[in-house]
């Protein structure tokens, strides 16, 4: 009885998982269930690797609790991080097409629960649903503007451009011009991945803004002082 228990409980937490999904919220019942018959849970240690770059790729993901870091590696040997995902995101949407193989690395940043999607069980799904492939390329569209972004970013702005846009980014207060106080969501290792600098470029960074008054540090705690100077920063005025 306590097993079958469990596993209600356990079926219940994955129907909602896939529920609170942007690509799933406003399908049925009957089509969530269907999705949710070829799906697999797996848990993940911080630092363990979920897949790496050049994996067979089995499906694409639903991060159901923790944070998962999408990287490669530069020419340079260097680890990028394009994204972060959180839940209730989904990712490695690519498999679904024509991919073979996981294009870059997925990596636990701290205890977290992921959703397998088995893409062989999903395009079955397609087949009789086309409306799942329509939700499906709009997850990856949403994907590939910020790979695009990325691109423009390492291309053409400064540092301070950018993460002061990402500041912004993570506090809506301070988006519309007020002072703010926010926790950065990551490591500041993994952020200066993400914006494509050397740790030890995004600390001086983050000096400079606290050295003019921006913003308070303290560890992970954002105190944003003038949003206004970020805001001119991140439109390259400042």
């Amino acid at each position: 009885m306590l097993a079958e228990t469990l596993n209600d409980h356990r079926q219940t937490t994955l129907l909602a998982s896939l529920r609170q999904s942007q690509a799933f919220a406003t399908l049925s019942s009957e089509d969530i269930e269907a999705i949710a018959a070829g799906c697999h849970v797996r848990s993940l240690q911080k630092g363990e690797t979920l897949f790496r770059e050049g994996d067979p790729a089995e499906g694409f993901y639903v991060v159901q609790q923790g944070q998962i870091a999408i990287s490669v590696l530069n020419p340079d040997g260097r680890e990028r991080t394009i994204c972060v995902f959180r839940p209730p995101e989904s990712f490695a949407e690519i498999a679904l097409a024509t991919a073979q193989n996981y294009p870059a690395n997925a990596t636990a940043l701290e205890p977290s629960r992921v959703i397998l999607v088995r893409k062989a069980h999903f395009r079955e799904l397609i087949v009789r649903k086309p409306d799942l492939a329509l939700r499906m390329l709009a997850a990856m569209s949403m994907h590939l503007k910020t790979l695009v972004t990325l691109l423009r970013d390492s291309r053409g702005r400064q540092i301070e451009a950018r993460l002061a846009d990402w500041l912004l980014q993570q506090s809506p207060a301070a988006a519309a011009g007020c002072p703010a106080v926010f926790t950065l969501p990551i490591a500041k290792k993994v952020l200066a991945g993400q914006l494509g600098v050397a740790g030890e470029t995004l600390s001086r960074t983050f000096a400079r803004f606290r050295d003019e008054n921006i913003l308070r540090v303290a560890g992970s705690k954002i105190t944003v002082m003038d949003s206004q100077k970020l805001r001119a920063y991140a439109e390259g005025n400042a």
